[in-house]
Parts: structure tokens; C-alpha cells; sequence
């Protein structure tokens, strides 16, 4: 494999690209190598590399120090999408990257690139490949240190800000080396499927490059050794077993292997499970999908058929707290198979420069004989003894109810759920196809819907998509919905208002969760576009969806009012046991 990528000091004008805990990379087949660029600009250049990798649309602000960078954009084929908010643009990014496969956002100095800290680290920390271009005062603009707008502290402030969140990152200085470190730092976004940063002076924009210079072939393979050892044991252990699962998770999305996933589990007969951060790695109507596995928080058959698992194929599995179910999740690393795109450890064994894509493709050539694991029938969680009448307040379970019914109307949605119980309420909604589910569920930052929407539909504008989305995160960052309304966009934003945080009302009670409310479904008359709706029975939700369904000329905004402590189950399991560990002082 390659060696570890090279690492530099924090000034301005260093680079470095970070390694993440990796000894270990992948990335689909390699593209073939580029011919020999002309002598080119640096900006006409970085605009180049991200057409060939395949960026159509650049979120973001204008501000001076990137107005150059801007207009070569503008006269390129990539579109540039603005946001109102940079933070929002991050998100956007985060989303277009989830759908596309890499995403980029274009800020100005300090006051845009600092803005944006919050929705980066999120894609850092769940593994989205977002591109940061930033622009900065010129270098003849620093001479005697001048006190310039936006500045702060040193020049080399906002490099060493995202050098802390980002996989790579580097400021574009010097002409000689600017293309070099241009490719370095882009091929650190697709290798490691986490952000990265360009910084770029306002005065090297133009600044020509001394030779031509050939864009990099590829990435290396696995070790070929590494890799048969490890298929050998992975499938001496799965024929041993007498109850072998699959395990999917966020990597199977993030590179793209989900054809490869379905392929291997319908060639053995292995139900899969995934966490949330996996959710929809496969169409959950596939007799082979057994569930969400949340460790104690979870449907019982889903846990109980994981954890009984003598062999368990974890597949680009992120061990996070949410996905282990704050912890409660019962995993023997002597019965795993853990693969990742970071490291392949076998029960107790590692394996180092084995790729993710090629262990799975491995796995299906040599198609393992393996025993049968019975798919556990699937309980419905939105199932009444008494159904609900038309006349019937609304609540939290009737609301999900409602929206997996209209999932199974309109297969081809995409659902955005933000943090709290519009995470854990959609956790139980059963996608019927792949990388369809998109949220924030490591990161937990709210706020990530409604723009996230704007990078989903950019990404994919064929899918309708589905927005659940809180008050307390809708008022951070819905008036996204602006830029909705501008580009013609028609999702669907349910809204769950119930005056608050709820999922915090559940841990430590007090007024600090309550929020002033909002008249939301007239928020379409203050921007000028979409259609507002509220909703207080089942018969009004019936009904909006219906209309909002029907209406696909622009957004519908509804408006679901429930009880301040209305929950869904799985909020009921996560607050029960995270109120123990904050009562308890951590």
C-alpha cells in the first residue's frame, strides 16, 4: 500500500496531510493516467482537478478574498450553489458528498472559513469527503504584518484551525509546488473519505505554474499477500460457524460497495444488519435485512440475532456510542471478522495494506459454504391495538407511522432525518434503496436537515426527499429553506414541534429546553415560495401529506404539533439510559 502521507509543520504555507489512526486505504479501480497538463494557473488548475473528480456543484458565500476564485468557477462547468449561511454550506457539502461521492464548499477568509468549522467536523468525524477552498489575503498584501479585515491572531490562523478537522489540508503559495500539493491534498478527500483544505491566497489565484505537470494515475492495491491470508482465515471462520451475520455500516456507503455488500449476502445467505450510520447500505424490504442493530436500544430480535452471532462480518462498521448503543452493545472480538478501510483484524489477528472493496470482492469469489442464519421476523413498531381515528391528537408513533406508509407509496425518496427524536423516530422508517437515509448519527450536530436537503436534491434530483427535522434544529438553520425556493427544490419538511428538546427533557429536565414557537407553516409566505401547513390531527397530517405529495412545484413546510414529552420508543430507551450516566457525572 501507499506510505503514511507525509506530515509538515503548522505555519502558513506548510502542508500536511494526516493520517487518521490509518495504516490501511481504498478506493474504487484507478482511473487511468492523465495526460500531461499545459503550464496552467493555479486556479484554472485546482477548477480543472475538480471536474475530473467528478464535482458538478461548489456550495457557499462570496466574500473578497475569493471573488477571483468565484468568477473562474462561474465560467466553468461546476455550478455554484449559494447558501445563506457557510455553516450551511458545510452541510450542504456533507450531503452532496453522501449522494455523490465528494462535495465542495468555497468560503472567504476567516468569516466564512471559520463559519464553516462546525459542519466540517461533522463530516470528518462521520467520514464524508467535503473540499474546503478558502480564500486569504494576498501574499503581497502581508508585508509588515498589517492588521487586515477578517484576520486573526496570524495570517496562518485558519490553516491551523483546519488542520485539527480536516485529513489533509495546505496553503497554495508557491507556484512551484501548488499543483503538487493540489493533487496530494484532493487525493487524500477520495482515499480517506474525510475533509480536506485548500487555502488560496487572492494573489496566486492567476499565479502561473513554471512546467506542465501530469495529474496522479491512481491509488496502489492491497498487499497481495496480506489479502489472501486474510480471505483464507475469514472463510475458515465463517464455514465453522453455526450462526453467521453480516454487520454493514457507513463505510459500505462511503465507498460505494453496496452492490458488492448485497452480492456477497445473497451468494452465502447471510442476513445483514446494519447500525444507524449504515442505514439503507441496502433496500430494507430485501429478504435478507434483518434490521438496525442500536445494542440495547435496538428492536430486541435485531440485538439478540447480532450478539448470538458466532461469526459476525463487520463491514466498514464505525464503533461509535450511538451505533453501539451508548455502549450497551455485547460484540466478543474473538467472534469477529472487522473490516474496515483502516485496518482488517481477524478475532485477534491484523491485517495491514488489505483494501475494504477488495477483501469483500475476495469474499465473493471465493464464496464461502456457509450454514444459514434465519432472517428474525421483523416487529412493527408503528402497530396499534386500536387504530387511530382521523379526530386523534398526534403523536410521535402515529407521525412515523404515517411517513414509512408513504415510503411504501413513494419507494424512491430520500429521507433526511436531523438529531433527536427525527433520528430515532426514522430509525424504524424501512428504506427501500440504497444510501436513501441520510443523518448526522455520530456527530449528532442539529441543524443538518433542511440544508442538507439543498446538497441531497443537487446531488440526486430525480428522488423526492423527505425532510423530519426538529423545531429546536429548524430554527438554527431552517431559513435554509430560501435557498430551497431559489433553485426550484421540492422537498417535503415534516417538522416535529414540540416546543423544545425533547431528547434533553429526557436527560435533565429544566426551562433551558424550551424554545419560543413559531408560526413555521407561515414561513412560505415570508420567503415567497412553497406552501405551509399545520397540523394537529391525524387527519390534518393525512391530508397535508397528500397535498404535499401531490404538489411537486415547490417545498411544503408541515408544521406537526406534539405533546412537549411525546417520544417515540427508541427516544425512551436512549433517554432512560443516558439520564444515568449524566446524573452520575458522566
Amino acid at each position: 500500500m501507499a506510505s503514511t502521507p507525509r506530515r509538515g509543520s503548522a505555519r502558513a504555507g506548510s502542508s500536511r496531510a494526516g493520517r487518521n489512526g490509518s495504516s490501511a486505504t481504498i478506493e474504487a479501480a484507478a482511473p487511468a493516467p492523465a495526460p500531461a497538463a499545459a503550464v496552467a494557473t493555479v486556479g484554472q488548475y485546482l477548477i480543472d482537478r475538480l471536474g475530473a473528480l467528478g464535482v458538478e456543484h461548489v456550495f457557499g458565500i462570496p466574500g473578497d478574498y475569493v471573488l477571483q476564485l468565484y468568477k473562474l468557477i462561474e465560467e466553468s462547468p461546476i455550478r455554484l450553489v449559494g447558501m445563506t449561511r457557510e455553516d450551511n454550506a458545510g452541510f450542504a457539502a456533507d450531503a452532496y458528498a453522501r449522494v455523490h461521492g465528494l462535495g465542495c464548499i468555497c468560503v472567504t477568509y476567516c468569516v466564512g472559513g471559520l463559519s464553516t468549522c462546525n459542519s466540517i467536523a461533522g463530516a470528518y468525524a462521520e467520514k464524508s469527503p467535503v473540499i474546503v477552498l478558502a480564500g486569504s489575503p494576498g501574499l503581497s498584501e502581508r508585508a509588515r504584518n498589517p492588521l487586515l479585515h477578517h484576520k486573526v491572531k496570524g495570517f496562518e490562523t485558519q490553516f491551523e484551525v483546519f488542520e485539527k478537522i480536516t485529513v489533509a489540508s495546505a496553503v497554495l503559495d508557491k507556484p512551484e509546488t501548488a499543483l503538487q500539493e493540489i493533487d496530494r491534498v484532493l487525493e487524500a478527500a477520495v482515499r480517506y473519505k474525510r475533509p480536506v483544505y485548500l487555502e488560496l491566497p487572492r494573489d496566486q489565484v492567476m499565479a502561473r505554474t513554471l512546467k506542465p505537470h501530469r495529474p496522479p494515475a491512481g491509488l496502489p492495491p492491497s498487499d497481495p499477500d496480506a489479502l489472501r491470508e486474510a480471505i483464507d482465515e475469514a472463510v475458515v471462520l465463517l464455514e465453522k460457524a453455526e450462526r453467521p451475520v453480516i454487520l454493514a455500516d457507513v463505510e459500505i456507503h462511503r465507498f460505494s460497495l453496496q452492490d458488492e455488500l448485497l452480492l456477497l449476502a445473497e451468494s452465502t445467505g447471510m442476513p445483514i444488519a446494519t447500525t444507524i450510520l449504515g442505514k439503507s447500505v441496502i433496500s430494507e424490504a430485501h429478504p435478507l435485512f434483518a434490521g438496525v442493530y442500536e445494542g440495547a436500544m435496538g428492536r430486541a430480535e435485531v440485538t439478540e440475532l447480532v450478539e448470538s452471532a458466532d461469526c459476525l462480518l463487520m463491514l466498514g462498521c464505525f464503533l461509535t456510542d450511538i451505533n453501539l448503543g451508548i455502549f450497551t452493545a455485547k460484540l466478543d472480538p474473538s467472534r469477529c471478522i472487522d473490516a474496515t478501510s483502516e485496518d482488517l483484524r481477524i478475532r485477534h489477528h491484523h491485517y495491514r495494506e488489505v483494501r475494504l472493496d477488495a477483501f469483500i470482492r475476495g469474499l465473493i469469489e471465493r464464496r464461502p459454504n456457509v450454514r444459514r442464519t434465519a432472517v428474525p421476523r421483523r416487529s412493527n413498531p408503528f402497530a396499534f391495538e386500536k387504530p387511530p381515528t382521523a379526530g386523534d391528537a398526534m403523536t410521535s408513533q402515529i407521525l412515523f407511522g404515517r411517513l414509512n406508509r408513504l415510503l411504501v407509496q413513494c419507494p424512491d425518496m430520500t429521507v433526511i432525518a436531523d438529531i433527536g427524536d427525527s433520528l430515532f423516530g426514522a430509525a424504524d422508517l424501512e428504506m427501500h434503496r440504497h444510501t436513501e437515509f441520510l443523518s448526522p448519527a455520530y456527530y449528532t450536530s442539529m441543524g443538518f436537515g433542511i440544508p442538507a436537503a439543498v446538497g441531497a436534491s443537487m446531488a440526486n434530483p430525480t428522488p423526492r426527499v423527505l425532510v423530519v427535522v426538529g423545531d429546536g434544529a429548524f430554527q438554527m438553520t431552517g431559513m435554509e429553506l430560501s435557498t430551497i425556493a431559489q433553485h426550484g427544490l421540492n422537498p417535503i419538511v415534516v417538522l416535529l414541534n414540540n416546543h423544545g428538546y425533547t431528547t434533553e427533557r429526557f436527560l435533565l429536565e429544566g426551562s433551558f429546553n424550551n424554545i419560543r414557537d413559531w408560526a413555521y407553516h407561515r414561513i412560505p409566505e415570508v420567503l415567497g415560495g412553497g406552501r405551509g401547513f399545520e397540523v394537529r390531527t391525524v387527519g390534518e397530517l393525512d391530508g397535508a401529506l397528500r397535498e404535499a405529495l401531490a404538489d411537486t412545484s415547490g417545498y411544503s413546510l408541515i408544521n406537526v404539533h406534539l405533546d412537549p414529552y411525546d417520544r417515540s420508543p427508541a427516544l425512551e430507551r436512549l433517554a432512560n439510559r443516558l439520564s444515568k450516566i449524566v446524573t452520575a457525572g458522566g
